[in-house]
């Protein structure tokens, strides 16, 4: 099978990012040929084991670029702090013909038999302007944004009406597709969020040279890991503020936090204001920088106030360090006491109680090896892309 996979962000740095990775890579160790489109302000200097064109953007800063502008998100990314909602009209008809003409010379070329596209957005729009079979995945910022700005409503509705399916990440995902798109079950399919189970894994880590690479102070004892966009929605205030109350009860603690985002500056002064010296902002991490620090972690903290599913959280469970995340989107779905703690939102006093009582009863021993066996069995990207390959085969016969 010839797949083409098309997204609005590159392949690192991004949730949907890794996704299209992931998928890209285990469909190519299957035997599937795989082409795919993403988008940058910079060259990608990763080895990947498929063919690939991202549209680069920004002139002022790559002066042959196809797009005058940098890549808009739907909150941040490593690379970009534009966001849709930042767009004038005529921008966005920019963006939407630098993304038809790749699309259309890449199909003139790799001839695929099905397209994926990510989130309910333009890429998608594009798509159903090919004769094509075409899947999209929903991802759950894309619905953030369909409620946020209604000028793209009109492409994202055209797109979802023409696809042969729409894969949902989590049950939160499904449901608020489905109500805003009303969407057939016939079409919608949960399918959730799968990790890389050669990446994040349980594995030996010389801890000197670990925390050297991570940038953490030698005499770390007590790690606690977080990962993620610096943004409100991702609730690093409220880790912040629960760090002042861990560290009274824990004086060995640390809260080590890899991800960047336009709330650095306001976070790094929070954590001042409130005297907190072990709090460590990493900056972006690669993939195996975070298996690491999830390795080193005594816990891993998701504390988001939206999470359409959370891979981060996998990733760690992976890793076999227990997850305390918030009882928010996609999180329950595979959160619970076995494998950490679920806590209400915006609540610093019980996400600390719970991160005390996780670290002073090291629940890494117990819960970190469920963690890890649970992981691998549900969610690997084996049987993740089981589903997807699936319904690849099931648009092309119906096309």
């Amino acid at each position: 099978m010839r797949v083409l996979l098309v997204n609005h962000f590159p392949l690192q740095g991004s949730g949907s990012g890794i996704y299209t990775m992931n998928i890209a890579k285990e469909l190519v160790n299957q035997g599937h040929e795989v082409f795919v489109v993403d988008i940058d302000n910079q060259v990608d200097t990763n080895d990947y084991n498929f063919e690939r064109y991202t549209i680069m953007c920004d002139k002022s800063k790559n002066p042959e670029a196809k797009l005058s502008f940098n890549f808009p998100c739907f909150t941040t990314h490593p690379r970009s702090s534009l966001t849709y909602y930042d767009l004038n009209e005529e921008q966005i008809q920019e963006y939407i013909n630098v993304y038809m003409q790749t699309i259309r010379a890449v199909i003139s070329d790799f001839k695929p038999d099905v397209i994926h596209a990510q989130h309910l957005w333009l890429a998608p729009y594009v798509a159903s302007k090919t004769n094509i079979p075409y899947v999209i995945t929903a991802h759950g910022t894309d619905l953030m944004g369909f409620k946020k700005d209604e000028r793209y409503r009109k492409y994202a509705l055209e797109a979802s009406q023409k696809a042969a399916f729409v894969i949902a990440i989590s049950k939160q995902v499904y449901q608020e597709t489905q109500e805003l798109y009303h969407i057939s079950n016939e079409k919608l399919i949960l399918n959730p969020n799968g990790f890389d189970e050669t990446v994040f894994n349980i594995k030996p880590v010389k801890r000197e040279d670990a925390l050297r690479e991570l940038d953490l102070p030698q005499n770390s004892e007590k790690i606690v890991s977080f990962v993620g966009k610096l943004t409100d929605f991702k609730g690093v205030d409220i880790l912040i503020k629960a760090a002042k109350i861990v560290t009274e009860k824990i004086p060995n603690v640390i809260f080590a936090l890899a991800g960047n985002g336009q709330l650095r500056d306001d976070l790094e002064k929070l954590a001042k204001d409130l005297g907190l010296n072990n709090i460590y902002f990493l900056g972006h991490k690669n993939q195996n920088q975070v298996a690491t620090l999830y390795n080193l972690a005594e816990v891993s903290v998701v504390p988001s106030r939206i999470e359409p599913f959370g891979l981060v959280a996998l990733e760690a469970m992976a890793c076999g360090t227990p997850v305390v995340a918030t009882n928010a989107g996609g999180l329950p779905d595979f959160v619970n006491k076995k494998v950490g703690a679920l806590v209400e939102m915006n609540n610093p006093e019980e996400l600390a109680s719970a991160l005390i009582s996780e670290i002073s009863q090291q629940t890494k021993l117990t819960k970190g090896k469920f963690a890890n066996k649970y992981t691998l069995e549900n969610f690997s990207w084996s049987k993740t892309l089981g589903k997807v390959i699936d319904l690849y085969e099931l648009a092309i016969e119906d096309f």
